[in-house]
């Protein structure tokens, strides 16, 4: 799977990292996640992890310093979490969460992350049929696994593969792995068992297959840009 070149200025990682576990700690919505709803990223990452071959507590840890609030002392994830151009955003419902996001593309927004893992719109919507399909947990799991696997070929550790997932600045990288191996490290080694029929229907629709060209930029960055046929989209790609 290819790597590609993405200007650093894009996503600002580091202060979009800090914003998200600012907003996780002091939500006061966070005391009600739903911990059906806060399960499906984990669900989703048990497949990802057993198809792929990654570990499963490296996803469930990304998952949680990506999207995590916290619950009863506890970091959960939230599947239906965007971030809108560095600032984070939790929605109580994948409608809600695809409604902000429609708003906003079609006031030109364009640089924004959504689901489990935070896939970026910019950099990887040539890799979905549609944001429908970004949303969707076990989607947005499976690229993400498919992504550190590579990483963790190249770089020989799943520590430094979580750090260019998020960044190829090896400043903005390390200081994400060190979040991801404290997450991990207070990790059960299983997530929950799925609840059957919990995973939206949206997963029946297939990931595109993987593969594409590398947009012009600087500094490279853990993202993928994959190629892809448009689909049905609740965006159209355009």
């Amino acid at each position: 799977m290819p790597r590609h070149c993405i200007p650093n200025t894009i996503l600002a990682p580091a202060v979009r990292l800090a914003v998200l576990w600012m907003l996780a700690l002091a939500d006061p919505a966070a005391a009600t996640v739903d911990p059906g709803t806060s399960g499906l990223c984990d669900m989703a990452a048990r497949r990802a992890a057993r198809t792929h071959d990654v570990p499963l507590d490296v996803l469930r840890a990304i998952t949680r310093v990506e999207t995590g609030r916290s619950s009863g002392g506890a970091l959960e994830p939230w599947p239906w979490t965007v971030n809108m151009e560095g600032v984070g955003h939790w929605f109580p419902s994948q409608t809600a969460a695809q409604k902000f996001v429609f708003e906003r593309f079609k006031s030109g927004a364009r640089s924004f992350d959504v689901g489990c893992f935070q896939i970026n719109y910019r950099w990887h919507s040539q890799a979905f049929r549609s944001i429908d399909d970004m949303f969707d947990p076990e989607i947005n799991a499976d690229y993400a696994a498919r992504f550190l696997k590579d990483l963790y070929g190249e770089l020989g550790s799943w520590k430094a593969a979580a750090g260019a997932f998020h960044s190829r600045t090896q400043s903005l990288a390390d200081a994400y792995a060190a979040r991801f191996e404290t997450t991990r490290v207070r990790l059960e080694d299983a997530a929950p068992e799925p609840r059957t029929g919990s995973l939206t229907a949206a997963r029946a629709r297939p990931l595109i297959a993987l593969g594409g060209q590398t947009p012009a930029g600087g500094t490279r960055l853990g993202s993928l840009v994959a190629t892809g046929q448009a689909g049905r989209a609740f965006i159209p790609f355009n």
